[in-house]
């Protein structure tokens, strides 16, 4: 049987089918760079916009996800100069329902996110990445810096991370 839809509608069809299976990428730059639920429900309506208004800027010299995260971290860095500069204090993130009940130790990655969202935006970008366990050379390129810099940064965003999450610790 002929296909008789338009070519736009196929290709339309073809990329959001490559956003939806790195849907991860939106909701992990949300949890990042959000401050509450509603807060990351409008961060991921702009990504999905962006991603979508910018779709024919992607000409695969990169991977799919590598442009995704780079035009979902840019997105999200505009999205917070649009607001307040600060973070409301003892404010912690929520995890949704459906990642709690997969994750065993929901206090922890909770301490993790607290402690994410006390980062700056690069920070933010390139502990992202390496939590997704992306290569040095696709955080190079995702987020314009050098392989060499995003390997002292990481040491440096690691033991950043450690003593924000020891100092979240109960003292007992």
């Amino acid at each position: 049987m002929p296909n008789h839809e338009p070519k736009d509608a196929s290709e339309r069809r073809a990329f959001l089918k490559r956003i939806d299976a790195h849907r991860n990428i939106i909701h992990k730059v949300g949890w990042a760079y959000g401050r509450d639920a509603a807060d990351r429900e409008d961060l991921e309506q702009d990504i999905l916009l962006q991603l979508w208004r910018s779709r024919e800027a992607f000409h695969g010299q990169a991977a799919f996800s590598t442009w995704m995260y780079r035009v979902a971290l840019n997105t999200a860095i505009t999205f917070r100069r649009r607001q307040r500069p600060t973070v409301p204090l003892g404010e912690e993130p929520q995890i949704p329902a459906r990642q709690a009940e997969q994750v065993q130790h929901a206090d922890e990655l909770r301490q993790l996110y607290g402690a994410i969202a006390q980062l700056g935006p690069i920070e933010k970008a390139l502990i992202l990445l390496w939590l997704d366990e992306r290569s040095y050379e696709q955080m190079a390129d995702t987020v314009g810096i050098s392989v060499k810099n995003i390997s002292v940064r990481l040491v440096r965003i690691r033991a950043k991370l450690a003593r924000l999450i020891g100092d979240t610790e109960d003292p007992r």
